[in-house]
């Protein structure tokens, strides 16, 4: 998966990483755990682009193999 440069500090400067998830809500809870200092960030909300999709506050929303999952700051509106 992909990260947004945004959260390059809490990951050590990594963009991208190896995570297995069935969910989204799967794929945050083991994000948090591998990357500690994300976790705040985590819990006030993301954005996940799954295979060019954006979901918002979609935690059970499935995550197939193979698909390119990019993790953003969540898209407020105005």
């Amino acid at each position: 998966m992909r990260l947004s440069s945004s959260f390059r500090p809490y990951t050590g400067g990594e963009t991208q990483v190896e995570v297995c998830a069935a969910n989204v809500r799967q794929l945050l809870e083991r994000l948090a755990a591998t990357h500690p200092e994300l976790a705040d960030h985590l819990e006030h909300g993301v954005a996940v682009a799954i295979d060019g999709v954006i979901y918002q506050d979609a935690l059970l929303q499935p995550i197939a193999d193979g698909s390119e999952v990019v993790l953003i700051d969540r898209i407020a509106g105005g």
